[in-house]
């Protein structure tokens, strides 16, 4: 199985965020990306600000009660004019680039984060100068599976190479959300609020990516290392406010 991801950048902002999450990307389908350049990913920084994810118009997801470990705010982007657009929440270890720490061939994290992608219509960008494309499960499969990128690191791999190697998985993560019902994908039915519900999925050495959408709109992708994706559940947040508590 492998990983696809893709979704269309909007001018948005990554506020603060652990991970280095691209920002919103919308995207119905396959094609060209929109006009706007995906934005590069931000650097990890350890804490995330609150006031976003309170102030986002769509409810949040993350692993239902099954799982019991530590839980905590991860990312947060938003648009050019202020408003979220998607976020994160992260459970288990919380991921860093083991190269960057001298560890590159330490003990591997066990981590899962749960990415949540606002259902947004077709709209023109802040500037008035161009359209973007409704969010999709892919826009919640590229925001995974960049944020996995960012936090990878093969072994024995140096700077410039690192460099050049994440360019170029980027690009592949981009295309392979462009075509969720490749052969890179596979279907995972995980269950969302108690409900079976089928979910895109791919993995690889580095760990592994899903997405889809829930009954209410909302479009949910996940990527993680350590922790098996195939006994995961999904649930809205009930208390985002707890996460910050705990991160």
């Amino acid at each position: 199985m492998e990983t696809t991801d893709k979704s269309q950048s909007e001018s948005a902002t990554v506020l603060e965020g652990p991970d280095e999450e691209a920002t919103a990307p919308d995207e119905a389908g396959g094609g060209a990306a929109p006009e706007e350049e995906r934005p590069a990913p931000a650097r990890p920084r350890r804490r995330v600000p609150l006031d976003g994810f309170l102030a986002a118009p769509f409810p949040w997801y993350a692993l239902d009660e099954a799982y019991t470990g530590p839980r905590r705010l991860h990312h947060i982007g938003q648009d050019a004019d202020g408003s979220v657009q998607h976020g994160s929440l992260g459970h288990g270890d919380e991921p860093v680039v083991r190269a960057d720490l001298g560890d590159a061939d330490g003990p591997r994290e066990r981590f899962a984060v749960v990415v949540t992608v606002g259902d947004s219509p077709v709209r023109r960008t802040a500037d008035g100068t161009g359209v973007l494309e409704a969010t999709s499960e892919a826009s919640a499969a590229w925001l995974a599976g960049q944020g996995l990128l960012a936090v990878t690191w093969p072994a024995q791999m140096d700077h410039t190479l690192r460099d050049d190697w994440l360019e170029q998985q980027t690009e592949t993560a981009w295309a392979l959300a462009d075509d969720l019902q490749g052969p890179a994908w596979s279907t995972l039915m995980l269950p969302v609020d108690g409900v079976s519900t089928p979910f895109h999925y791919r993995e690889s050495e580095f760990g592994w990516v899903l997405a889809g959408s829930t009954p209410g709109g909302v479009h949910l992708g996940a990527y993680g290392r350590g922790l098996s994706a195939y006994g995961l559940g999904f649930a809205v947040v009930k208390d985002v406010a707890a996460y910050a508590d705990q991160g």
